[in-house]
């Protein structure tokens, strides 16, 4: 069975390296269902090809220079360094209203976004940039390990809500999530990962290939207006996968 995966993970890394996301909320089912152990397996390489999609991806958005990068250092930093108080808070918290709460927040701009609105606001200032990224990292730093998630979904529609363009927002998030999905992937690896080398290695490629070439195809050919609709429609999903797997059927 796990022949599929390759080939399957080209194309969900081809579509979530133009929103700026790893897609390990999809990588770790789908290696869950097609067999792998859960803990040893799953989410150690779906980790991993969250790291490899969004790096690869990012490097891309930087040579376009589409990253803002006064947002996103700090907002990187935050976010790695408060995922382990929400660890910590993970067994003293109820998670499930948590979860509900950011699937209704991400649907909601998926629907912004859909229907064409965009915040009105001026430029942001180099002191409001970081100021943003300081305080949205520690508050999804905080999230994404409170409910043990990269975070991307929820990056890349705060940033627009917070008046980032959808490929600025994307490209960004990209390097956001580079560091948190990196600082998780060598939590588990070190010490309850069973590797499968040769699965691991097809996967990687596939994931490494489609990340190049969506990125590339989202930095030079998307206009913002068709990167909103693939961001809004991709969103709804996520928002609804979050919705039916970790609150209803939890």
């Amino acid at each position: 069975m796990f022949y599929i995966a390759p080939p399957l993970f080209l194309i969900i890394a081809f579509v979530f390296s133009m929103l700026g996301m790893g897609g390990s909320q999809l990588y770790i089912p789908i290696l869950f269902w097609l067999g792998m152990d859960f803990k040893t397996q799953a989410i150690p390489l779906g980790m991993l090809l969250n790291v490899v999609n969004s790096s690869t991806a990012a490097v891309t958005y930087a040579r376009k220079k589409l990253i803002n990068w006064q947002v996103a250092i700090p907002f990187g930093i935050t976010m790695v360094g408060m995922a382990p108080v929400g660890t910590w808070l993970n067994v003293q918290l109820p998670v499930k209203p948590l979860l509900a709460f950011f699937a209704l927040f991400t649907a909601a701009a998926a629907v912004l976004m859909l229907s064409g609105w965009k915040p009105k606001r001026g430029e942001l200032s180099p002191r409001g940039r970081v100021i943003l990224g300081l305080l949205a990292g520690s508050v999804l730093g905080l999230t994404a390990g409170l409910i043990g998630r990269g975070g991307g979904s929820f990056v890349v529609p705060l940033l627009y809500i917070a008046g980032l363009n959808a490929q600025e927002a994307a490209a960004t998030s990209a390097l956001v999530v580079t560091g948190s999905g990196l600082s998780s992937f060598l939590s588990h690896i070190a010490t309850a990962a069973e590797p499968q080398w040769g699965i691991w290695m097809a996967c990687v490629l596939a994931v490494f290939l489609g990340s190049q070439a969506g990125s590339r195809v989202m930095a030079t050919r998307l206009q913002p207006k068709s990167v909103k609709l693939v961001f809004g429609i991709v969103l709804l999903g996520v928002a609804a996968l979050i919705i039916m797997k970790d609150v209803i059927l939890a």
